[in-house]
């Protein structure tokens, strides 16, 4: 899973859970949240992205790298808590090759 990687937390869960402690304390839920992933450029990734999001308000942005390997994924969405945030981030993280900033 990459976004374990270079993070002191040893498996996913202590990570989602320390996400979520940050979340509660930096946001003022509900609210609109930038979630950011880098993808390589492939349209059926961007669609098992876009699925996660299935049925929340979002707007999207998409731009790919200089080589045209990869795609930078930017989506901004009204989540309604922290759990929602970190649920989209598990899904998403089920997503082979997704690396999830």
């Amino acid at each position: 899973m990459d976004i374990l990687q270079g993070n002191q937390h040893a498996n996913p869960e202590e990570f989602y859970n320390s996400l979520k402690e940050k979340l509660e304390g930096h946001h003022d839920f509900p609210e609109d949240y930038l979630f950011k992933f880098i993808i390589p450029t492939d349209e059926a990734k961007l669609t098992e992205i876009y699925k996660v999001f299935d049925g929340i308000k979002f707007t999207l942005g998409n731009r790919e790298s200089k080589n045209g390997k990869y795609t930078a994924c930017n989506i901004n969405a009204f989540v309604l808590d922290a759990d929602q945030v970190v649920t989209i981030y598990k899904e998403v993280a089920k997503i082979e090759g997704v690396i999830l900033l």
